[in-house]
């Protein structure tokens, strides 16, 4: 079978992750605006169309081929849907693309698609051999560096900090030390020779996760600049939602749970803490309200039928009248790792 049907069928399977309470938290209604800044295999995108009379979506995914998969899906809705090849934290960009000013709801699944995973030649997979890419995108202005290109290149502080920070791994500088080691004698150019060197060095017991769990997760979320993604596309739904408009995040790992928490934190919120000897400091009206305070989980029967559900964390949000803050992303507290490479052993 052609790679590109495979990847069709295996589309036309994909569940999307807590589907049920996406839809109850985007609540869509007739002759409303969506945007699924994360399209993969279009199961979000599918089920708003589905949810109301003369929906429309603007879907954006910076993976080619989820594009070139979706476009059966763009025909089959005559009008009501358009697919975008771009990054999401420019989705208040393409938001006019609808045709109004402002959106009814903006919807992010964050992290690697099941499909990317199942592509060994994407290089996501420790389970498949292929090239060690990792990259979301690989062409045009949105390629960058590879995972293989980061492994060559970086010292090992700088290895070591991307595996401890951004995926909190306790042996991040015996792995680093490892792969600046061993990379001497023969470049790590395949996923298997660096989750078999992972496997070397960080032991595991019967029921953990594979050894190279937490790396392939920091070296993806590196490669992709995913959490600063995150950070602006936050921002840019902030821009883009009209009053009562809704943005619901899922998220998979504490990483990226700690930043949306933290932006719905900083824009729902009223007024500064204050202390005895300092008063309480007005800050600007909230952007935000949260009907429900808190992340939702995924139920215990879709964690028992979906492995990657369950870590699965929901948080959604409603705009408020309140304009857009004109604000950076340094109040997230987003992780700081360079992907500059230096003279180093």
């Amino acid at each position: 079978m052609p790679a590109s049907s495979a990847t069709a069928n295996d589309a036309a399977r994909h569940v999307p992750v807590m589907l049920a309470e996406v839809l109850k938290a985007l609540e869509p209604r007739a002759n409303e605006r969506f945007i699924d800044g994360t399209f993969g295999a279009g199961g979000y995108t599918r089920a708003i169309l589905a949810a109301a009379p003369d929906v429309q979506v603007l879907a954006i995914d910076r993976d080619r081929n989820a594009i070139t998969d979706g476009m059966a899906l763009v025909s089959e809705m005559q009008g009501r849907l358009t697919l975008v090849e771009d990054r999401f934290s420019h989705l208040d960009k393409l938001a006019p693309m609808l045709g109004e000013s402002g959106v009814d709801g903006v919807v992010l699944d964050i992290g690697v698609s099941s499909m990317q995973l199942d592509e060994a030649d994407r290089g996501f997979s420790f389970r498949r051999d292929g090239p060690l890419d990792m990259r979301m995108s690989r062409e045009g202005s949105h390629a960058g560096p590879s995972a293989a290109d980061l492994v060559a290149q970086l010292p090992e502080e700088a290895l070591a900090r991307i595996f401890q920070v951004l995926g909190e791994e306790r042996r991040a500088h015996a792995l680093a030390r490892a792969i600046v080691t061993d990379r001497q004698k023969e470049p790590f150019l395949t996923t298997m020779q660096l989750a078999d060197l992972c496997g070397r060095v960080i032991r595991s017991k019967p029921g953990d996760i594979h050894p190279a769990t937490r790396a392939f997760q920091a070296l993806r979320i590196a490669v992709n600049g995913e959490l600063d993604e995150l950070g602006q596309a936050l921002l840019a739904a902030e821009r883009a939602l009209r009053p009562g408009g809704r943005l619901v995040v899922v998220t998979f790992h504490s990483l990226e749970d700690r930043i949306v928490k933290t932006f719905f934190a900083d824009r729902t919120r009223s007024q500064a803490g204050g202390s005895r000897h300092q008063p309480v400091a007005a800050v600007p009206p909230p952007t935000f309200v949260q009907t429900h305070r808190g992340a939702l989980a995924a139920s215990e029967a879709e964690a028992e039928l979906n492995p990657r559900a369950r870590s699965a964390k929901l948080r959604f949000a409603v705009r408020s009248e309140a304009p857009a803050r004109d604000t950076g992303t340094s109040f997230l507290g987003l992780p700081e790792v360079s992907l500059q490479s230096g003279r180093g052993r």
